[in-house]
Order: structure tokens, then sequence, then C-alpha cells
């Protein structure tokens, strides 16, 4: 990895069968799923493209083809378009994937674990940094959360991991970070443990689904045992990591939906919605006038 490398690289694991939306997701991709009027994986490409990126990594089940056509060419719908000088959609449906964005898919064929997932993408990651975006999890900020990221990636030239504080009640639910405060928003990482019970919870700061790490990680990913549930996880690639590197938790600016959950995906779309220039004013006075 050179010294001043920049992040180009971005791993979507999207091979899950999102059994927790069924029936919505029974033959459509849970990445797929609307939030107002873009799927979560269309959220999630636009961060990472925001931060610079731009190979997308797409770690796809046989299930996922979905994701393959909406990042493709669409020929009937543009000429469609075009015929019926419908030009503001035209470029809705260009805009999915600028020009100068590059689409790969490469095949999970067993839903192994997150750290098995990102290792599916080593050839095409090569020895280059990389970001991961977990599409479930909806990221929003003034500033794209990736590309708040991306500029401390660049300062430190270090693995950088998006941390939130979490309830102690919910540690089960998210790899756990300690370490030494560096500022108030970066963490010198000493410590990470994979979904923990509360009590042994190294602390409450949780990593969201952003991470930029090097082409180390891989390394420590190939050769571990399996973890937590039998899977082979990138929390145990990471805490590898840290034997030989230096690993940051950032405490992202922003709001993060867990639209993973029913809960958050609902959430994510009242508050985006109320904040849809177009939409917005009209959602909110019905809003409004409803009985609560």
């Amino acid at each position: 990895m050179s010294a001043n490398a920049l992040v180009t690289k971005a791993v979507f694991p999207v091979a899950g069968l999102g059994t927790r939306f069924l029936p919505a997701t029974k033959a459509q991709p849970k990445e797929m799923l609307p939030v107002v009027d873009k799927p979560l994986i269309q959220y999630a490409v636009e961060e990472a493209y925001a931060a610079g990126v731009r190979e997308m990594i797409f770690v796809t089940g046989r299930h996922k083809r979905p994701i393959e056509d909406h990042f493709d060419m669409t020929f009937e719908l543009e000429v469609a378009l075009e015929q019926a000088n419908k030009r503001e959609l035209l470029e809705v449906v260009r805009s999915v994937k600028p020009d100068d964005m590059e689409c790969i898919y490469v095949r999970q064929a067993q839903a192994l674990g997150l750290g098995h997932a990102v290792l599916c993408a080593q050839r095409l990651i090569g020895n280059d940094p990389f970001a991961v975006l977990l599409a479930d999890d909806l990221m929003v900020g003034d500033k794209p959360v990736l590309q708040q990221m991306a500029e401390q990636f660049a300062e430190w030239q270090a693995s950088i991991l998006a941390v939130q504080e979490v309830p102690a009640a919910h540690t089960r639910r998210y790899g756990i970070v300690a370490g030494t405060d560096v500022n108030e928003r970066l963490v010198d990482v000493s410590r990470i443990v994979e979904k923990p019970a509360p009590e042994d919870a190294p602390s409450r700061l949780g990593v969201a689904g952003r991470y930029i790490l090097t082409p180390g990680v891989l390394r420590e990913i190939a050769s571990q045992p399996r973890g937590v549930g039998g899977e082979i996880q990138l929390t145990d690639g990471i805490a590898g990591l840290l034997r030989r590197e230096k690993v940051f938790a950032y405490r992202y600016e922003g709001r993060r939906y867990d639209c993973g959950s029913k809960e958050g995906f609902l959430e994510a779309n009242v508050e985006l919605a109320l904040a849809h220039p177009a939409l917005g004013p009209g959602f909110r006075d019905y809003l409004r006038g409803l009985t609560l």
C-alpha cells in the first residue's frame, strides 16, 4: 500500500437473505427495498461515490440479480423516456450509475459471515485500502459519513471504523471497541470484540456499518478460525490486524438508521420523507392531521 493511498474501492456485502423482512424479500433483495424513492443499496453507493470511490464491488448471491439490473443501463426505459420527452426522469435513471463508476459483481456461494464476504472480494481488492459499506445501515449526515472517514484515513493512513455509543443492553448486536481517545471524535483502538454480552463488553462504542480497511486485514481473515455463530467474522480479522497495525474508531457526525429492522426502516422512510424538498411539506401536513 502506497504511503499516500486513497480509497477508490468499496465492498458491498449483499448476499444475505433478508429474512427479517419476509415476505417482502421472498423475491427481491432487501437492499432493493425503497426508502422514499431510492433503494437502500443506492444510498450506500452514492455515499461511497461522494467519498471518492469509483470501483464498487458487490458480493452477491444467486437471488440478487435485481441489484445488478439496477446499476445497469435499461435501454428500453431510456428510449421510452426520451421519446416521451421526460428529460428529468431520464436524468434520474442515468444518474444511478455515473460514467466514471465501475460496478463489479462476485458471488458468495455460502453465507459464512461478513469476514467471508469481504474475503470473496480479495482478488479485486488486491493490495489497496478499501471501504466496506453495509446497506442495511442507512447513514445520513451533512457530510457523507464515508467521506468523513476517508478524510481521517488520508491523515492517519490506518484502518478507520465508524462507531457510535450504543445502549449497554444492545452490545450483543455490535462489534464493540475500546481504546484511548486521540481527540473528541477519534479513538486509538486497543481491543475489539464481536457481540459481547453487556457484562463482558469493554465499552459501549459499537461499530456501525462503515469501515475503511488496509489490505492486511484480508490476510488475517484468511487464516482465522470461525468465530461467533460459527461464521468468519470481520471483527476477528480486525482484532488480528490490531496486533500488527494501528486501527482507529471514528465517532461520525450524522444519523444511522438500522434498516435491517422494520422499526428502523420505517423511521428512515418517515424522516427522509420529511426532509425531501418536494414531498416534505405535504407529508408534514399529513402527519399533523393524524390522530396518534
